[in-house]
């Protein structure tokens, strides 16, 4: 039951908090305003008002609808995997916990508004530019946390069955 709790408590804070961000740059910016909140960053770090309809870097932009019933479909399943986590996996649950708030906070913004608002603006200038919002960090952060915690896992195994394998060679004194 713990974890569960652990789980409404991760994805109602980010939906929440993705959703809070949102709502203040729908109601503080126009469409397309840029902000520089640092000065220092210049045109590495922006406050971009952006309208999303598709998925990232803009691909499937006129295909929301399926964008929506995928997303709805991978938290099922992250919910179905969420469930058979083991106890020491605690950070891969702690990572799914991410990812499903970030993808439904996405989620809410397609159903409400159509589209998803995105603001986070990184750029490193005549090569590369991304405006993202605080729901895909967290779906971001989520994904390399279960990288890590997996690889983690896996070497714990492995120091596991390498102790069992030691104690089943050694003669029993």
């Amino acid at each position: 039951m713990k974890r569960w709790i652990s789980l409404f408590i991760t994805v109602f804070f980010v939906v929440g908090i993705d959703q809070l961000s949102k709502e203040w740059i729908i109601t503080n910016l126009f469409p397309y305003e840029v902000r520089t909140p640092i000065p220092a960053l210049g045109d590495f770090f922006r406050i971009t008002y952006s309208a999303n309809t598709g998925a990232a870097f803009g691909m499937l932009s006129d295909r929301g609808d399926l964008l929506t019933v995928l997303a709805l479909v991978i938290i099922a399943g992250l919910l179905y995997y969420y469930a058979r986590i083991p106890a020491r996996g605690w950070p891969t649950r702690w990572g799914v916990a991410l990812v499903i708030g970030g993808a439904l906070g996405n989620v809410i913004d397609r159903l409400r508004h159509g589209e998803v608002t995105d603001f986070i603006n990184y750029a490193i200038p005549d090569l590369f530019s991304n405006v993202s919002n605080l729901a895909d960090h967290a779906i971001v952060l989520g994904v390399i946390v279960i990288i890590a915690d997996s690889l983690r896992l896996e070497r714990i195994e492995r120091a596991e069955k390498a102790e069992k394998a030691r104690t089943i060679e050694e003669p029993a004194d």
